[in-house]
């Protein structure tokens, strides 16, 4: 028989204070422990969906900025040392519209969070950075996040967190991988 840890299961942490959760009983064929985690990848995908951190540090900060603002200088920030960041790869990155791109980017180019450079492979091309300004709220919404990081693992010993970093990133890297699987099967 799986055990679990010693912490709260994904859905008794989503019950009423007293109330007792249903037991989980495993899937045919699967594990307790694997339908544990099949359950937290759920409320983790709501709670993305609901994009709580992003708005939060939007209201704490009290710019005039969107969701999309910040999805956009995301990009810019993690692509842009690897490969240049034009407007279409911002679309395409976001999954939008290329013109709904180039009217967020001309906003962020106003705001002076977001400045535009040539191509050193294409002079004719247009490279977005993120400027200081924008730099500066990068780092207010990743201190914003790291806050609430710490505070859903409080209580946590410092080898439950080290652990459990170590482990997230593998399964997200091991999603990656089956990712990128599926959608080369999907064009072929």
């Amino acid at each position: 028989m799986q055990t679990m840890s010693k912490h709260p299961t994904p859905q008794a942490s989503s019950h009423a204070e007293g109330e007792t959760p249903e037991p989980m009983s495993p899937p045919a064929g699967g594990s307790i422990a694997l339908a544990a985690v099949g359950q937290a990848m759920t409320r983790m995908r709501l709670l993305i969906g609901r994009r709580f951190i992003g708005r939060m540090a939007l209201k704490r900060m009290g710019t005039g900025l969107e969701l999309s603002d910040i999805d956009a200088i995301g990009v810019i920030k993690r692509i842009g040392s690897q490969e240049e960041a034009t407007v279409g790869l911002i679309a395409e990155q976001m999954r939008i519209d290329p013109s709904r791109g180039s009217r967020i980017v001309a906003d962020l180019v106003r705001q002076g969070l977001l400045e535009r450079a040539a191509s050193q492979q294409d002079g004719r091309r247009s490279l977005l950075r993120v400027t200081a300004a924008g730099r500066d709220v990068v780092e207010q919404i990743e201190a914003i996040k790291r806050e609430t990081i710490t505070e859903a693992t409080a209580g946590w010993s410092d080898e439950e967190i080290e652990t459990f970093a170590r482990l997230y990133m593998r399964f997200t890297e091991g999603l990656e991988a089956k990712f990128v699987r599926f959608e080369e099967d999907e064009t072929r």
